[in-house]
């Protein structure tokens, strides 16, 4: 094998030239820097998509959940006019006791009524009378109709009459 040494005078113009057109390293680094960028700005919109495409799965199970809840409603109501009807049968108050326990296992909380003040995101005011007793103006006397909540969101508001 031979060794070849490298003499100055191998060295053409030509080579100077193109070793002054090659770019510089502060260039490279801008480049790098750039290309950086682009790669975190995209990793930052893919963690971003599956974080609303998360959160829109959510939502869709959310809404058809809810959509099974409000179909038990109706159930709900004939249940409790079954008991108001005739409260002394242990079957239907039995039902009645298995109905809210199984609904309240899947979320569902029956809105309190009856001494409350009427708040318009949960009850819906039908009527207003004067209270026999002394209360303080739209305390609510009487529930005509259940109202439900999923988790914190309103199924049904409870149709009330209010005091005065």
């Amino acid at each position: 094998m031979q060794e070849k040494t490298i003499n100055t005078q191998d060295i053409s113009q030509k080579d100077i030239e193109n070793a002054d057109n090659s770019p510089n390293i502060d260039e490279l680094n801008a480049k790098i820097d750039e290309l950086n960028d682009k790669y975190l700005r995209a990793v930052a919109e893919l963690e971003n998509t599956r974080r609303r495409a998360s959160l829109d799965i959510d939502a869709a199970a959310r809404n058809r959940a809810m959509g099974v809840a409000r179909n038990f409603l109706p159930v709900m109501d004939a249940i409790s006019a079954a008991v108001a009807h005739n409260p002394d049968d242990s079957g239907i108050i039995a039902m009645s006791r298995a109905m809210e326990s199984a609904i309240a296992q899947i979320g569902i909380v029956k809105i309190e009524t009856v001494g409350q003040i009427l708040n318009p995101q949960f009850h819906n005011a039908i009527q207003a009378i004067d209270a026999t007793e002394p209360v303080v103006p739209n305390t609510i006397l009487q529930e005509m109709q259940s109202g439900y909540m999923f988790g914190d969101s309103v199924l049904r508001p409870a149709m009330v009459i209010v005091a005065k």
